[in-house]
């Protein structure tokens, strides 16, 4: 991998001053990945990149710009530098504007067991196999998968650099290796889709691409049959992906640019009751070897772990220092941003604290209700908290998974919603950075024909 080091960092820095700049932030990436997919076993897709880019975050007084480059020779790197200053000194001055308070910066930074070393940028050939395997477990499980959209293998490395004026700096490696696959099944004229996909920093972690490929197929083939519903109102339990998007729209409604816009449903809500009280979501940057674990932010301040909601009750905000300060908090570490982006809020490893139940209890407790297995669209006021999203899923009867629906919409308001779980399950699997196990809600609209 092309070399950056800290080095580049300081000398970008110390030049941004020279150009006039008060305050200055440099991030530099490092990065290789190779992504490769087949179609019916030939191959679709195969792509391989390597880039390093830099980008820089100057100020001038309490007047910003940021900008991005992957031309890292040190004299294109100068005019870089003083345009981004200049483009600072035609910006007008925002009071919010501004590193972070030096004394946040961590002095040490933990190893969270980012990079997998034993495996890179996984070979082409290899990741071509992978792929192939997953796809031929698929269709090789059921005479009724006839047809495949695909299945795909990729694999990457990183090195991040970030440093700023003030004296942090900060480096860490990462890998990533995710596999996905997406079949078809047709019985009686009618066809169905679905897919499974498994993702992890460590290759060996990844689930084996036979149950990949099964697990894609068992999908599809439960979507066969599918029927249309009266509407009605009943019990909802949201399989674990589906439940993950509802932790996604809380931890968007906590988030400090929604906040200072006036644009949540969760505005002057710390300390209140606000999901039922079998209900913690956290958020934890520093668990080893997640995909959303880093030793520090995209401002150079540590990630920790934090409940963004315990026994109900909203306990903080996800802020960066932009919106902390426009809010008079603190910031809590959850700056993100690109390269050539001012810095964003986000959440780095998000989930809902498992319950006891299982998803057959959860699902057994339902005499009449739906499992929701996709959402289409995304109906939800972030102001208002009013929900309304199509959703296809399998029909609960007397306790049992009774036959698939689809064409329907569930409705309701995420401020009852999240009051209204009754269940949680004890089935948390960690595939992305947002997870969640089974929930039930007790009840929602869900209207069909």
């Amino acid at each position: 991998m092309d070399e950056i080091s800290l080095e580049m960092g300081q000398w970008v820095l110390d030049h941004a001053r020279r150009a006039g700049a008060s305050a200055a932030e440099v991030m530099m990436i490092s990065a290789e990945s190779l992504s490769a997919g087949v179609r019916l076993g030939e191959v679709e897709k195969l792509k391989s990149s390597r880039e390093r880019r830099l980008g820089i975050r100057v100020f001038t007084g309490q007047s910003a710009a940021t900008a991005s480059t992957a031309e890292l020779e040190r004299a294109s790197l100068q005019r870089f530098i003083a345009d981004t200053v200049e483009l600072a000194r035609l910006t007008a001055a925002d009071p919010y504007a501004g590193l972070p308070d030096p004394a946040l910066h961590p002095h040490t930074l933990p190893d969270l067991d980012l990079a997998d070393h034993s495996h890179g940028v996984i070979a082409a050939e290899q990741a071509l196999k992978i792929a192939r395997a997953a796809e031929a477990a698929a269709i090789a499980s059921d005479a009724r998968i006839k047809n495949s959209e695909g299945s795909g293998f990729d694999s990457g490395v990183h090195e991040l650099i970030f440093m700023n004026s003030q004296g942090f700096s900060g480096r860490f490696t990462a890998t990533s290796f995710s596999l996905s696959t997406v079949v078809i099944a047709e019985a009686d004229g009618a066809m169905q889709r679905d897919y499974w996909y498994s993702a992890n920093r460590h290759f060996e972690k990844l689930e084996p691409p036979e149950t990949v490929g099964i697990r894609a197929a068992q999908r599809a083939l439960r979507r066969l049959g599918a029927r249309k519903i009266k509407t009605t109102s009943a019990p909802v339990v949201f399989d674990p992906d589906m439940a993950a998007g509802l932790i996604r729209v809380l931890a968007g409604a906590a988030s400090g640019p929604a906040l200072y816009k006036r644009a949540s449903f969760l505005l002057d809500r710390l300390g209140h009751q606000v999901m039922s009280p079998q209900a913690s979501i956290i958020d934890d940057g520093t668990i080893p070897g997640l995909l959303g674990s880093r030793p520090f932010d995209g401002e150079g301040l540590p990630t920790r772990r934090k409940a963004l909601v315990e026994k109900g009750v909203l306990c903080s905000y996800l802020l960066d220092c932009y919106s902390a300060r426009k809010l008079a908090m603190k910031p809590t570490g959850n700056a993100s941003r690109g390269l050539g982006d001012s810095p964003g809020v986000s959440p780095h490893n998000l989930y809902l604290e498992p319950g006891p139940y299982t998803p057959e209890q959860i699902i057994g407790s339902v005499r009449n209700g739906l499992y929701v297995t996709e959402l289409i669209g995304f109906g939800v006021n972030s102001v208002t908290g009013d929900y309304s999203r199509g959703a296809s899923g399998i029909w609960i009867k007397d306790g049992m998974l009774a036959y698939p629906v689809e064409e329907i919409t569930i409705a309701g308001n995420l401020k009852e919603m999240y009051k209204a779980i009754e269940m949680i399950g004890n089935d948390l699997v960690w595939r992305s950075s947002i997870v969640s196990p089974t929930i039930k809600i007790a009840e929602m609209t869900i209207a069909g024909s």
